[in-house]
């Protein structure tokens, strides 16, 4: 019978929580070699910082210093942690932060200072900086710029909305009832004369908007004129007195501000003034839904991100050229080619892109749409009409002809100004055409844009080059892809700050943070 051998013993480590260390070992000695935290203590190291020293008044008590909090503010971001309260955690459990930070431990609100406060007015600085670092390593050359934008939610409250169009209707209707108001007051031409003096009513009449602060000159003329017994006579003045200074003149001071907050928008939200409703892609409802936040603009090359912009318009065709102006006030210059999709594709753009000299890829709205052969073969289109230029008119295809009869110009909300030709069918009655050519009752009638024509040509002739089609196939992998990495592998999809100055200088460290991950993953 054969003995059983014995099973050995387990053999563990020691352990012991309390064991003394003689030495204690460095925290550089926990930190491995090729860890993220050391690519951005060195590539924020050697900036030149005397414009956030600046920031500080001087004198009081020690301040943390504002490398370590730039610092720490960058590694934060690449660590997916953008909470002042969850990196103030960090710092006080986590290695890396404790050595990026020399074990410096400040709490939240001098972390959130600091970054809304301090970083305000200086992080593009500091991003251009971290980009020459990328032209210095040549992980960038500044030639081909691809353009895109995006729409990122504000912190503010998804039904503080208020609409442009409803605070002008709502005045309007204020400014009718106090006119109706004033008019019953102006009853007597006796009272009108004593009361207002050179003023007449006409001048506040129909078609004249009043303002609160005319109406407060008037209200406050109206009281002081006449004796107390002159006053208490006309009981049913001055009960109509007190309605429009209770009850109107508050209504339109608020009306007049939110028109003011509005600006050129259509909306602003009650908790972020800066934050406009814009259509969410990312709709949880799929319902259509309009939330508050802003229009992110960035431009990038070899997926870093070279340019940002933050803006409050819903569409991407009035940001380009804020956006590169902004880019050439930064390196007194553009790139030499701009990418862009069909959302860029203005008659404006083209103009302003061709006047910097600039090669441009920009799509516009139908590039793709008129290489199908339902549009190549339509030949009811205005684009595919035989023009007669002799004559200055174009021919249809039941031999009718269409000759200019006029002129127009629209006027975008930018100011810029578009020219139109007007022209006209002579007849079409009896065409057998008729529903194939146009769904009108009367004569068609197109409208051409020469020089938007000519420049969506040679947008035409870019776009579908070798050099083209390459950089068409490289916009989604380019500019696409980093949004798509910034929102679902950083989880960032809504800013923590308000106010467009606090969530510019929020996306600016986002950017930076960006690119100092990439730049480890390339040199790793």
């Amino acid at each position: 019978m054969k003995r059983k051998r014995k099973r050995p013993a387990p053999v563990f480590k020691e352990y012991n929580q309390e064991q003394p260390l003689l030495l204690p070992p460095s925290l550089d000695e926990l930190i491995p070699t090729n860890h993220v935290v050391r690519t951005v203590d060195r590539a924020l190291e050697g900036l030149d910082l005397d414009m956030l020293i600046r920031r500080y008044p001087g004198g009081g008590s020690s301040s943390y210093h504002p490398h370590m909090m730039l610092k720490v503010l960058v590694y934060a971001y690449t660590q997916k942690i953008y909470s002042s309260r969850m990196i103030a955690k960090a710092l006080r459990e986590q290695i890396p932060f404790m050595w990026l930070s020399g074990n410096n431990r400040p709490d939240f609100r001098t972390i959130n200072r600091f970054r809304a406060t301090v970083m305000k007015d200086v992080v593009e600085r500091v991003f251009g900086a971290v980009v020459e670092l990328l032209l210095a390593k040549e992980m960038v050359r500044f030639e081909d710029y691809f353009l895109d934008g995006t729409k990122i939610e504000a912190d503010a409250g998804k039904y503080t909305f208020v609409w442009r169009k409803s605070v002008v209707r709502n005045k309007t209707k204020l400014q009718a009832r106090v006119r109706e108001l004033l008019e019953h007051i102006d009853e007597v031409n006796e009272r009108e004369n004593r009361e207002y003096g050179d003023l007449d009513l006409e001048e506040l009449g129909e078609g004249v908007e009043i303002t609160a602060a005319e109406l407060d000159a008037v209200v406050e003329r109206i009281n002081n004129a006449g004796t107390d017994e002159q006053r208490d006579e006309g009981s049913g003045d001055k009960e109509n007195l007190r309605i429009i200074r209770e009850e109107y003149l508050p209504r339109l001071k608020k009306y007049e501000e939110q028109e003011r907050i509005c600006g050129g928008r259509n909306s602003y939200s009650k908790t972020d003034h800066d934050a406009t409703f814009l259509r969410m892609k990312e709709d949880p409802m799929l319902n259509g839904q309009l939330k508050p936040g802003y229009n992110v603009q960035i431009g990038t090359e070899n997926q870093y991100i070279l340019g940002y912009s933050i803006h409050q318009r819903p569409t991407d065709t009035t940001t380009l050229i804020p956006h590169l102006e902004k880019l050439k006030e930064r390196w007194g210059k553009l790139p030499g080619t701009i990418v862009a999709d069909a959302g860029y594709g203005s008659e404006e753009n083209y103009v302003y892109l061709e006047g910097e000299r600039v090669g441009s890829y920009v799509k516009y709205n139908y590039f793709h749409k008129e290489k199908k052969r339902k549009y190549r073969e339509d030949p009811f289109r205005a684009e595919h009409l035989e023009y007669e230029a002799e004559n200055d008119r174009y021919r249809c295809p039941s031999g009718r002809w269409l000759s200019y009869t006029g002129h127009k110009t629209r006027v975008s909300d930018t100011g810029f100004k578009q020219e139109y030709r007007v022209y006209t069918c002579e007849d079409c009655r009896w065409c057998r055409n008729r529903l194939l050519c146009h769904t009108s009752k009367y004569n068609r009638t197109i409208e051409v844009n020469t020089r938007l024509n000519e420049l969506r040509a040679k947008a035409r002739a870019n776009l579908d080059s070798e050099k083209g089609k390459l950089l068409r196939s490289r916009r989604p992998v380019e500019v696409e892809s980093v949004f798509g990495h910034i929102k679902h592998n950083r989880g960032f999809r809504r800013f923590l700050l308000r106010g467009i100055d606090k969530v510019s200088m929020e996306w600016g460290l986002l950017s930076i943070a960006h690119n100092l991950l990439k730049m480890h993953s390339s040199l790793a």
